[in-house]
Formats: C-alpha cells, structure tokens, sequence
C-alpha cells in the first residue's frame, strides 16, 4: 500500500494523473465500503500486514467481494478458516491462489511474498492432531514473508522426542508451541528456550479436556516465564504477533 500512494503521489507530481483522479483513487485508501464489509486498504500501512479475510461465517459471494477489491489494491490476500468450497469460489476471481487444505488458508498472490531468510519461526506440536492448526500459524507466517520450520509431535508424552529437536528449536527467533490435552509442553519449551513462547490451547483432547479450556489453563498458569498464551486453535493470532516480533 505504501508503494501504491507514492505511486499515485508521483503521478500528480508528474502532470501523469489530474488531482481530481488523484482524489477519487484517494476516495478508497482509507477503507472501501461495500455495503456487507468495509475493506481497510490502510492497514498494511499502520500495521505493516495486510488485513486478512475470516472466511468462516461469510458466503461465497462476499469472500469474492472481499478478494477482489484487495487484489485491485494490489494486497497479498490471506484467507483463513477457508473451505473448499471458498477456494473454488476464488478461482473464480483470480487464477493465482493457493490452497493449504490442512491450514484451511488460502493465499492470493503467493508468489509476491518476501521471505527473511536469517531469522526463522519454529512451530512445534505436541502431537500430529495438533498440526491442522499448527499449519495455520506456519502458513500464516510463511504468507507474511517468515521463515518457518515445523517440528510436529514431540508431546511430553515421549519428551525424548523434544531433546531430539531442542537445537532447532532453541535457533528459533520467536516459539509457537501447539499443544491439546493438559497443554504442558508450552510450560516445557518455555524452560528451555531463551526466546519468546507463544502458546496455542487446541481443542484436541478427550472430555475433561473441555474443548481446549484446560490446555488454556495450563498455559495461562505455566510458571514458566517468557510464556505468553492466545486463544483455543488460533494459529493465526499466534503467527501473526510471532511475525511483528520476527521483524528485523
């Protein structure tokens, strides 16, 4: 967005564009109303990421919407929480989308994405009914140009398997830790590492587990310090504060 209002700023500078074409395109860079959404074209400008589609909870015809007033401002798109059915809905749009079935992300435009390659993210699961969503905070990360490395299924459960990847995980700059059930391995890592540790409560678990609020607990309580905690199976969230603390 910023490149697109220098852009714009040289045309008129230039004598290439009126200032009154000048001011309708400006009509639009605060936000674009389409009546059932109103698209913030200035957040990549305040915030340095895009603003990023919830897909669940929205029809076809308005995710459409959504992507097409984004790609005329030129956005990288992420989608998340994205159906099948939402990706076919897009080809409709637009040829250059990706679908990550596991992540249930979408990303338009992937091949503009800028990835820091010295600085990188570790994702790690405690075990492999986690991944869904560790892959959408590691495709959350990868979509706003991070570096990612997946470690899956190393729960406390068999801790042997955690030693194993400690090396890559204490290389990382920021920690996701994913993790169902009691939620312990976040309070694990924690002590581990001397970097900062998100935790990410699934909903993996059997009763007692109460959809996730007892792995939330356990990672609200962790008496390991540098822990910090977001909502049940939001890998999104996690991703998205682990790439504003993955900035160089």
């Amino acid at each position: 967005m910023s490149n697109s209002l220098k852009q714009l700023l040289e045309q008129i500078k230039n004598g290439e564009l009126s200032i009154e074409s000048g001011l309708d395109h400006l009509k639009t860079l605060p936000f674009e109303d389409l009546g059932y959404a109103k698209i913030d074209h200035h957040r990549k400008l305040r915030n340095g990421f895009p603003e990023v589609i919830y897909c669940e909870g929205k029809t076809i015809e308005q995710v459409q919407g959504i992507a097409r007033s984004m790609i005329d401002a030129e956005c990288n798109i992420l989608g998340t929480r994205a159906s099948r059915e939402i990706y076919e809905g897009i080809l409709q749009v637009t040829p250059h989308v990706t679908y990550y079935e596991a992540a249930r992300c979408i990303v338009i435009n992937p091949e503009k994405r800028m990835t820091c390659q010295e600085h990188y993210i570790a994702v790690v699961t405690a075990g492999t009914s986690d991944i869904p969503v560790a892959e959408e905070a590691a495709v959350t990360a990868e979509t706003f140009g991070n570096r990612v490395e997946r470690i899956y299924d190393v729960g406390v459960a068999g801790i042997h398997r955690l030693f194993a990847k400690l090396d890559l995980i204490r290389g990382a700059w920021v920690v996701i830790v994913i993790a169902g059930m009691e939620g312990a391995l976040a309070s694990v890592v924690g002590g581990l590492v001397d970097r900062p540790v998100l935790a990410v409560p699934t909903s993996v678990g059997y009763g007692a587990s109460f959809n996730g609020l007892a792995a939330l607990l356990t990672m609200l309580n962790s008496c390991a310090s540098g822990v910090s905690v977001v909502n049940i199976d939001n890998g999104f969230g996690a991703a998205y504060s682990a790439s504003l603390m993955n900035r160089e």
